[in-house]
């Protein structure tokens, strides 16, 4: 059964999420581009790279997994994209992100009603979260476990989703949170 919003734990409490999700291919105003939306003010920003040994103290990292969790999809895939890029795309860390992404990007595509793009996306999120799993020393990385990440990422990939969500508004479509374990606060 899934959680009600008001259950799903917080990563960063202090930072409001977005009044709305951006959908590409609605009425939304572009949260970056647009001068209304509602992360033009932080145009340009470049977070801090993820590392496996202090991801719990990576705001970026910890703020797109509460938008995952929350349903802001596309605000988690732009989220992760940008930690992607300042950490390296051919690193370990850039591959998991890579899979992060595209996990995201599979969201956003349930939201688009685009399942072909669901079905790819989740899919190869899974390939990446096992070809990470392959490298990594252990069970979880960056605080989250990669037999869990793929198995959820597969599972994605085949389940059928509602048709005619709200527009704008964030819901979530996956039947998974993404739970980091190890936190070093409560």
């Amino acid at each position: 059964m899934a959680e009600a919003v008001s259950e799903i734990p917080r990563l960063l409490p202090p930072v409001e999420l977005p009044d709305y999700t951006f959908i590409p291919g609605t009425k939304t105003p572009h949260p970056v581009r647009h001068p209304d939306g509602h992360s033009h003010s932080r145009k340009g920003r470049t977070p801090k790279p993820l590392s496996p040994e202090n991801w719990a103290d990576n705001r970026s990292y910890l703020l797109a997994i509460d938008y995952f969790n929350y349903g802001y999809y596309w605000e988690a895939h732009d989220e992760w994209e940008r930690l992607w890029r300042v950490s390296g795309p051919d690193t370990t860390v850039g591959r998991f992100l890579k899979g992060l992404v595209k996990l995201s990007a599979a969201g956003v595509k349930v939201r688009e009603d685009s399942i072909h793009g669901v079905r790819r996306h989740a899919a190869s999120a899974g390939e990446v979260f096992a070809d990470v799993a392959a490298e990594a020393e252990g069970d979880f990385y960056c605080g989250l476990e990669l037999t869990k990440l793929q198995f959820a990422a597969d599972r994605a990939a085949q389940l059928t989703y509602k048709k005619k969500m709200p527009v704008g508004e964030p819901i979530r479509v996956f039947p998974f949170l993404l739970r980091p374990e190890l936190l070093p606060f409560g």
